[in-house]
């Protein structure tokens, strides 16, 4: 199909169906749910999802970025702290995120606050990365113009003759963001754009949830 006829383009979803009486009362329980679900279904890379902020002045920003890490209520994931998605978040502490599984038409919104994970939290999974990894986040000054990719490659050459025989320290710009969802939304694709959506909300100190319109 050609891009002129993009309008054509739709899919009739006919997956599970989601019923305020089906879900946990804890959205992050049901969060845990539907994950493992995506997991058994061999969703490609389930926890990827994408990020939204807004710098100081207003303008809004969304990139894919991977959960790696839920910790009481809090969904984590990293990246450098000089990058344009942390100025963002330093700026405001609150950003929104979007898990989408096609292949069992779901999708989970999570939003608001947002702040630094703990060094400790950090350097723990730091030092669980993959050496090539660690020395990425040495190597990429993340979100600044790059020459040429002959520059970031040759940083990669030296970082690793330098920590050849030794651990790869964590940078001291680079860590983990703890989001504390206020708002998170289950949706279901159903037939005919019928769909399922099921919201909680945080609000005086417990968890609560009701049906929205498709």
């Amino acid at each position: 199909m050609s891009i002129e006829k993009i309008a054509d383009l739709r899919r009739d979803y006919r997956g599970a169906t989601l019923d305020a009486d089906d879900v946990d009362a804890d959205p992050i329980v049901q969060f845990k749910r539907w994950f493992s679900e995506a997991q058994a279904a061999d969703v490609d890379e389930p926890n990827a999802m994408s990020l939204a902020t807004v710098s100081a002045d207003g303008f809004p920003a969304v990139r894919i970025v991977l959960l790696k890490g839920i910790e009481s209520s809090d969904f984590i994931f990293y990246t450098n702290y000089r990058s344009k998605k942390a100025n963002d978040l330093d700026a405001t502490g609150r950003a929104a995120l979007c898990c989408w599984w096609p292949g069992l038409a779901r999708q989970i919104r999570a939003a608001w606050p947002l702040s630094r994970a703990s060094r400790k939290t950090t350097d723990e999974y730091f030092g669980s990365r993959p050496r090539g990894s660690q020395i990425g986040a040495w190597a990429s000054k993340q979100s600044s113009p790059l020459e040429n990719r002959h520059v970031l490659e040759s940083r990669v050459e030296e970082l690793e003759k330098r920590y050849a025989d030794r651990p790869i320290p964590v940078p001291d710009f680079w860590g983990g963001y703890r989001m504390e969802p206020q708002s998170i939304e289950f949706w279901q694709g159903r037939p005919s754009r019928l769909h399922d959506r099921i919201a909680y909300r945080f609000e005086n100190g417990q968890w609560q949830r009701c049906r929205l319109s498709p």
